[in-house]
């Protein structure tokens, strides 16, 4: 799987060009391939069907996902990220499901997969700020192990908004967005985030 912008046009003359690296051998490009199945996903006017791409190199196939969904996950990436910033501002599951109109029980799942975490990403989003940055001012910890995630978050968005500009390489530069390019669209998956080095 692999993260790309939102727009369908960009990706295919990207995918023409050879501009997609290969994440599985690292040497080859990607090229169409074909698309994955039509998905509806909760908090998107329109259904996504991702592209399908192929290495040139080592011939594995690869699903394009655009920026604004995470892996497995049926609702838009800004949907669950709003989720998480009200938990960062004390509000639990059931309260937070009510205002975003989805099931009290997959906010907790979301929750408590971020909850088993939370100082693994916030490292993880400052090394992203580190590297994308000039300068980068780490911030200090709040005392909360959510609300220094929000503020690593923060800081990452702010880096590459001021290293590609605010509408950066896939699209408008906003937190979620940066959420999940940075974790390559795995936020929430039980392999992220690998192990540095």
């Amino acid at each position: 799987m692999v993260t790309v912008e939102v727009d369908p046009g960009r990706v295919e003359s990207r995918l023409a060009a050879g501009g997609i690296g290969c994440p599985t051998c690292r040497d080859g490009v990607l090229g169409g391939w074909g698309y994955a199945r039509i998905r509806q996903v909760e908090g998107l006017s329109d259904p996504v069907r991702p592209r399908r791409a192929r290495c040139r190199a080592c011939l594995v196939t690869h699903v394009l996902l655009p920026v604004t969904v995470l892996l497995r996950r049926a609702y838009a990436a800004e949907r669950i990220w709003t989720a998480l910033t009200a938990r960062a501002e004390g509000a639990g599951h059931r309260r937070i499901g009510m205002m975003l109109g989805v099931p009290a029980a997959t906010v907790r799942g979301w929750l408590r997969r971020a909850a088993q975490r939370l100082e693994v990403i916030r490292s993880w989003f400052l090394g992203v700020a580190v590297t994308a940055g000039v300068d980068v001012r780490i911030p200090d910890g709040s005392g909360c192990p959510w609300r220094d995630v929000l503020a690593a978050v923060a800081t990452a968005s702010a880096a590459i908004g001021f290293r590609f500009g605010a509408a950066g390489l896939g699209g408008a530069v906003t937190p979620a967005r940066v959420a999940v390019a940075a974790s390559g669209g795995r936020l929430l998956a039980p392999e992220w985030p690998p192990p540095r080095g």
